[in-house]
């Protein structure tokens, strides 16, 4: 079997949730089969990163997306139907780099992650072939979700883009030889926009044995927030901690210390340090600061899919404190190792709680969520088979084309 793998962002280093899981999809390919990655890239860095997965044994081809050109094409494109992430996601690269892929490569099927990347595969010449959609997150639900908690003049941006990404969601799920989403709220969410779509649910995972605390728990009142922090969840819930929640949690524990460990802070993010909270930005592993930390922190409140970081955190050792839009999305044994909370007085009250408790008591308290039974190879085998049987399948070329919104 040999599958092309269109994604958005190249999947290495695999150091934020949409990496993460791409990057353990191409190592399960490559297992049963043979892999090429066509990959949007968005600067010098990202295209360096491509020459490491070559290295690796990984075929990549790249496109590179140019941001100016693409904010102004976006911009062009507000009175059109057409969704502005398939504008902002696009490259004059990408239409000679599938041509060098299918070329070189012959795929017999291709794999298209995140709906901003299925567009490509419904039209020439990767029309013809089968099609699994890795949707991940319902995107448009997403932004409508966003846009329910957004500004008037992000408000109408944002159930703009939620109104014209569910058309071509809807269209584009029903062309798939079968579309795959993270959880049930999320194959719900597609369910409802469209009916008729093969819909199934392939999970998210951890590697358990990458995260394995090497020592002792820690005794020190350490918590941790881990994520990208240009992303406005992530940001806003570390700002609301921070004002809203810290100050309680350092009144009860003078000594407790917290870090936001993750790239790009935003400048809000970057103001927030001070002795008592550390704003890393970019680090090389996350393990160690992982690792010295008594408990984990997701205090986000616009939230679709799985959150990596609760999962990471319990394989790290570490119980979390999760908002309720975190909670829905996390696998039934995950809960055991979370407390929950969505106000600033319930948040304070379940870290100090958390604190309160013996190093190994803590550590045990993650152990329950069982993350062995969590592992990528496990979790991604649905996704392989699914795969095995589209390559199998008559060719698309006979099916009805999916209309992209012009």
């Amino acid at each position: 079997m040999k599958v092309l793998f269109l994604t958005h962002r190249l999947p290495f280093a695999p150091n934020r949730g949409d990496r993460v899981r791409a990057y353990h999809i191409i190592k399960m390919l490559a297992r049963r089969g043979s892999v090429h990655v066509l990959s949007l890239v968005h600067d010098r860095e990202e295209e360096a990163e491509a020459e490491t997965m070559r290295r690796a044994g990984i075929g990549v081809t790249t496109a590179r997306v140019h941001r100016g050109r693409s904010l102004v094409r976006a911009a062009a494109g507000l009175p059109t139907s057409r969704p502005l992430s398939h504008l902002l996601l696009d490259s004059a690269e990408m239409p000679a780099a599938i041509d060098r892929a299918v070329n070189t490569f012959e795929p017999d099927v291709v794999l298209a992650y995140c709906s901003g990347m299925a567009r490509f595969a419904l039209e020439a010449p990767l029309d013809r072939l089968p099609l699994v959609l890795d949707f991940v997150d319902v995107d448009s639900a997403k932004w409508e979700d966003f846009a329910n908690v957004a500004s008037p003049a992000r408000r109408w941006l944002y159930r703009r883009e939620a109104r014209t990404l569910s058309a071509f969601e809807a269209s584009a799920a029903r062309r798939a030889h079968a579309a795959t989403v993270v959880t049930a709220r999320e194959a719900l969410a597609l369910k409802r926009i469209s009916p008729d779509a093969p819909i199934h649910i392939v999970a998210n995972g951890v590697d358990a044995d990458h995260l394995a605390p090497r020592d002792a728990p820690t005794a020190a009142p350490e918590i941790i927030f881990t994520g990208v922090f240009n992303y406005g969840p992530n940001a806003d819930g570390a700002v609301w901690f921070a004002r809203h929640v810290w100050p309680s949690v350092r009144r009860a524990v003078p000594s407790a210390r917290l870090t936001l460990a993750g790239s790009s802070p935003r400048r809000d993010v970057q103001r927030l340090a001070d002795g008592s909270i550390e704003v890393t930005g970019r680090v090389p592993d996350m393990r160690p600061y992982l690792w010295r930390s008594a408990i984990a922190i997701a205090p986000i409140f616009e939230a679709r899919g799985v959150q990596n970081k609760v999962l990471e955190a319990a394989a790290a050792g570490l119980p979390s404190v999760v908002t309720s839009a975190v909670r829905a999305g996390l696998p039934k044994e995950m809960l055991r190792a979370c407390r929950l909370a969505d106000t600033p007085a319930d948040f304070a009250a379940a870290v100090i709680d958390l604190l309160a408790l013996a190093p190994d008591a803590r550590r045990a308290l993650a152990a329950e969520a069982h993350v062995e039974n969590l592992t990528w190879p496990r979790c991604l085998a649905p996704l392989g088979d699914l795969l095995q049987s589209a390559a199998a399948s008559p060719s698309s070329s006979e099916a009805e084309p999916v209309a992209v919104p012009a």
